[in-house]
């Protein structure tokens, strides 16, 4: 892992720390943190989530709370763009209870370092543990721990065809 790297990973470790509380006040939850350098320059993307769903105006709230919280505690030195998102029909997976909810659905996984010889893994998601997700992918099945999953979502129109055939 590159300093780089290691520096983004710790940025999105500071912030999900930083905000959860103030997502959590609002009855909504944080699936995923994502800061890294794009076209437009450096962008924090924070997914949020609620049983009752997120709307434009959620986003918008968090969006300026979150703004708020940030600038006070100015743990991130460089420009960057906030964006508050909801998680979309291909939604991130990170917590053990996101991968259980969705077992039998097609997901997509990349690890931090090669199993088995790969790192991307597509497939139906068999089983999810506290440690570990079991995912099919050309044939075989693959254990992959929780703690070695860079990122993990769900490939909601590939589900939805897996499930019709």
């Amino acid at each position: 892992m590159t300093e780089l790297q290691r520096e983004e990973r710790d940025t999105v470790r500071e912030v999900w720390d930083l905000l959860q509380p103030v997502v959590d006040a609002e009855g909504m939850e944080i699936l995923e943190v994502e800061y890294r350098r794009e076209s437009i320059g450096w962008v924090l993307r924070v997914f949020i989530d609620s049983p009752r769903g997120v709307s434009v105006d959620d986003c918008a709230h968090i969006s300026r709370t979150a703004g708020d919280v940030l600038d006070m505690a100015d743990i991130i030195r460089t420009r960057y763009h906030l964006e508050i998102s909801s998680p979309g029909l291909d939604r991130p997976l990170r917590k053990p209870e996101h991968f259980r909810n969705h077992i039998g659905d097609i997901i997509e996984v990349r690890t931090t370092v090669p199993l088995q010889g790969r790192r991307n893994f597509k497939g139906p998601l068999d089983g999810a543990s506290a440690g570990e997700i079991d995912v099919e992918c050309d044939g075989r099945s693959y254990s992959i721990p929780l703690d070695l999953i860079e990122r993990a979502r769900l490939l909601y129109f590939k589900t939805m065809e897996h499930k019709s055939q």
